[in-house]
């Protein structure tokens, strides 16, 4: 067996001009998935050179988990201060949510400028200070590689929320440490989900792959009951839930079993239900965390592949009662 040197490369040998050549390659299918496989979230991109007053920011995505606006500042040198201030100015008039910088190198200023933003930020604020490398085996191809120097650190921020307050019910704590733990069942078993921030609440959103589009799972510890589901919302949402009702028999043979298809106004639910689970009893977690884990899986396989080939139809839709989980 030969074995070959893996063996850096140079940024300008791949890119040259970074705003004709690393800007439209990291907006590509090809970037955002290996950038977003790097942060362990699926990106949809919105725009590049996106206005914001007189300046225009390289790439603004969604999180399709939680259809939030994502910022991407790249540069394919090191970092510097017209950087840094690009990337906050254009995080305020965009309202960005998820902030990531990349460079080919942060100073050690640059990075403790964004483990500061991460630590005085809300929860739902996160700045990701990302390096990108090339690599070469031989006479390979080159190899784009994404190193994360800074990112926000859940467990300062939980610190000062309110989910560890006295003022928190007993109802809320015990569904945070639910999803909690589904979570760490998630990754202990290799789950190809995208796991989301635990928090107190009855539900749990994941990512299907497009933007207006999730996947969900609920804890109902009145009814006894947890469900997975997947929704859709916005002014298209009628004709998305018009086309996905055509196939009803088709994508319930494939589930396995019929499910509780819901329209209301501008948002639809596609549910399943375990009407036999009593989330208090946390002895039952494990056998709970199987269920919803098996049929999230499922609903991520036969949902998102339709979901990516639905098409935008105008269609008028009476409103019906909202589903109450």
């Amino acid at each position: 067996m030969k074995f070959e040197t893996l063996k850096p490369v140079d940024l300008r040998k791949a890119w040259t001009n970074e705003a004709t050549d690393f800007t439209p390659w990291l907006a590509s299918q090809e970037g955002l998935e290996m950038l977003g496989q790097a942060i362990n979230m699926e990106l949809e991109l919105d725009g590049t050179e996106k206005g914001v007053g007189p300046y225009r920011a390289d790439i603004v995505c969604l999180d399709t988990s939680t259809n939030m606006k994502v910022l991407i500042e790249n540069q394919i040198e090191k970092t510097n201060h017209n950087h840094l201030g690009q990337v906050l100015t254009y995080a305020a008039g965009l309202n960005a949510v998820t902030i990531i910088w990349i460079a080919k190198s942060f100073t050690d200023e640059h990075r403790a400028t964004l483990d500061w933003m991460n630590e005085i930020s809300n929860e739902d604020i996160n700045f990701f200070g990302m390096e990108i490398e090339l690599w070469q085996i031989g006479n390979s191809g080159f190899a784009p590689k994404f190193n994360i120097v800074s990112k926000p650190n859940d467990w300062l921020k939980q610190r000062s929320t309110s989910y560890l307050s006295k003022d928190i019910s007993d109802t809320k704590m015990l569904q945070l440490e639910f999803w909690t733990k589904f979570n760490e069942f998630l990754k202990e078993n290799g789950s190809f989900i995208k796991v989301t921030k635990a928090r107190p609440q009855h539900w749990n959103n994941y990512s299907i792959g497009r933007s207006m589009f999730w996947l969900s799972t609920t804890v109902n510890t009145q009814s006894h009951r947890i469900s997975v589901a997947v929704q859709g919302r916005g002014p298209f949402a009628p004709g998305f839930y018009s086309q996905l009702e055509d196939q009803k028999n088709e994508i319930e043979e494939e589930i396995g079993s019929p499910l509780i298809w819901k329209m209301a106004s501008k948002q639809f639910v596609i549910r399943k239900r375990n009407a036999d689970a009593d989330p208090t009893k946390k002895e039952s977690w494990p056998a709970y965390f199987i269920w919803l884990r098996e049929n999230l899986e499922k609903f991520h396989k036969v949902f998102s592949k339709k979901i990516k080939r639905l098409k935008e139809i105008e269609l008028k839709n009476d409103e019906l009662e909202a589903d109450d989980d």
